[in-house]
Parts: C-alpha cells; sequence; structure tokens
C-alpha cells in the first residue's frame, strides 16, 4: 500500500470510526436502534475506501461485503445485549465496541482492495 493510500485509509476508517462510536455512545440503552445508524456509515466508508484503490463500488457490492463482515456486527449485538442497558457502563461498552469493529473492518476491506487492486490504482 503506497503511503498516499494509507493516509487515506486512516482518515476515511477513523472518520467512520469516529461517526459510529458517537452514535453508538448515545444510543445504548435502545436495542439496535443505533445499526440504522451505523450500517450506512460503513458501507459509506467502504464505498470511499474502493475508491482509494480505483475501485468504482455501488451501494449494492458494499452491502455484499459488508455481509461478509457480518460476524462483526453479531459481536456488537452480544455486547449491547449484556452490557448495553446498564446506563454509563454500557454506553461505554457499545461505543467501543462500535469503534472496535468498524475499525477492524475498515482495515481488513482496505487490506483486501490493496491485495486485488491494479498496479494503475497505485498512480
Amino acid at each position: 500500500m503506497t503511503k498516499y493510500q494509507e493516509n487515506e485509509c486512516h482518515k476515511i476508517i477513523h472518520t467512520a470510526t469516529a461517526a459510529c462510536s458517537s452514535v453508538a455512545l448515545v444510543s445504548a440503552q435502545l436495542p439496535c436502534a443505533d445499526n440504522a445508524v451505523i450500517v450506512p456509515i460503513q458501507i459509506g466508508m467502504i464505498i470511499s475506501l474502493g475508491g482509494v484503490f480505483g475501485k468504482q463500488i455501488d451501494e449494492s457490492y458494499a452491502k455484499s461485503i459488508f455481509g461478509a463482515e457480518i460476524a462483526t456486527v453479531t459481536g456488537r449485538g452480544i455486547s449491547q445485549a449484556l452490557a448495553g442497558w446498564i446506563p454509563v457502563i454500557g454506553n461505554v461498552v457499545n461505543a467501543t465496541t462500535a469503534a472496535g469493529v468498524t475499525e477492524i473492518l475498515g482495515w481488513a476491506v482496505a487490506n483486501d482492495f490493496f491485495a486485488n487492486c491494479t498496479i494503475e490504482s497505485y498512480a
């Protein structure tokens, strides 16, 4: 991965991570309510990461990539069910989990795009 690509990925992934974490922080006591906001943020992140590597990603393709990473969403659901209902503690757990999931998803997708990008993508 070029330094430029890495820097762009950092910006995209960390922006999405901060947004998802913020949403999760304020909505912990509403089970699964944050998914309506977090999933579109993560799909937007995937589409933006595709652009870094010269890939035209539409929403349906991004959703299929996201679907392949559904285990991370399941993990968030479990942590929210266990602690999300507890004020303050649940908010912190929910925000931390959302941030971790988004970060892992972002870098997994970025590394996959890099591994499968063509030489023209390095320009």
